[in-house]
């Protein structure tokens, strides 16, 4: 996984860190109209929001980084879209119109963007396209964003483009030639990024982003290092070093308190000098795929953060405790 999700939890921590009221959404190009019916081997976990929606995991992380309750209407998927547009066709609200791929599948993928913002009021919507560019699935949703530019001025929007650099061991080297490719799909289909996050398992180069500024037409400042990490709630002061949440206020001109992270920090602090192990054995039926049970593991991680321990979870196949005596198995998780 690329981390797109991480990014757009972690961006929005910082900008409300600032006192900016945002909220976040994830759009998913697949034609099921919510996960509820997928495999979890495949997709991972469901999260499952207040309001009772079954939504894609991204939305998990977002409600920790964000620390907010979201609801259906943070989720969107292209089954919902075409669901809710063959729906009005069969209604006749189209007129007799014929109903195509522009204007119609994206005003509609418009309106349930913009109506977080009508919900709310909020100072920012932080919108996340599942996927990759190129992706035949994801085209309409690209198209649709890009019209955005225009339908609200180009001062209230802004491209973020996460892409990986990887790293050629045998030559010593990261190349910037597979970014540089897909910031070119982007700009063949109208988008120019504003900022590009690069996912590495390293530190860029001044070399590299030299490189990426030139082929991308993008300002050194704007490429935004984002290394692997162990723990990835350290990546919101991360990306806070890289200037990610300075540059986005200052391209979309907004006015923001100082950055309060302190509690953020407090957190982490209390999570490194944690000394005492608990071990715990979580018992499931999709124990090959971890991110089955992501949400169990996180809030399993956080009371351990709480209570100054470090949480070991073992997931145990419910399967195997049928071969085996399960005492046997269970009794060093006691």
């Amino acid at each position: 996984s690329l981390g797109k999700g991480i990014s757009s939890a972690s961006l929005g921590r910082l900008l409300k860190s600032r006192g900016l009221k945002i909220t976040l959404q994830k759009i998913d190009p697949y034609i099921n109209v919510d996960p509820g019916t997928m495999n979890p081997f495949q997709h991972g976990e469901v999260f499952v929001t207040e309001d009772g929606a079954e939504t894609d995991l991204d939305l998990g992380h977002y409600e920790r980084f964000i620390d907010q309750n979201l609801t259906i209407d943070n989720n969107v998927t292209s089954g919902r879209i075409y669901g809710k547009v063959i729906s009005k066709e069969r209604k006749g609200e189209y007129l007799g119109a014929t109903v195509q791929m522009i204007p119609h599948i994206t005003d509609e993928i418009k309106k349930y963007i913009r109506a977080l913002v009508k919900r709310e009021d909020f100072d920012i919507v932080i919108t996340e396209v599942g996927g990759t560019v190129g992706d035949i699935e994801s085209l309409p949703f690209l198209e649709a964003i890009r019209q955005l530019k225009n339908d609200l001025g180009k001062e209230n929007i802004l491209y973020i483009h996460v892409t990986f650099i990887p790293y050629i061991k045998q030559i010593g080297e990261l190349k910037t030639k597979p970014t540089q490719h897909s910031v070119k799909e982007l700009r063949s289909i109208g988008i120019q990024p504003d900022i590009i996050i690069c996912r590495s398992d390293r530190q860029l180069t001044k070399g590299a982003i030299n490189k990426l500024s030139l082929f991308c037409d993008i300002e050194p400042e704007a490429i935004i290092n984002n290394i692997d990490v162990e723990e990835i709630y350290k990546i919101p002061l991360y990306l806070q070093k890289e200037g990610l949440d300075e540059i986005v206020i200052k391209k979309l001109n907004l006015k923001s308190k100082e950055s309060d992270m302190k509690d953020w920090k407090k957190m982490l602090d209390k999570a490194n000098k944690s000394k005492e192990i608990t071990k715990i054995g979580l018992v499931g039926k999709y124990t090959r795929l971890k991110d089955a049970y992501l949400s169990v593991n996180e809030s399993l991680k956080h009371a351990g953060f709480a209570n100054s321990c470090k949480v070991e979870t073992t997931l145990i196949n419910a399967e195997h405790l049928l071969d085996k005596d399960a005492d046997e198995v269970l009794n060093k998780y006691q």
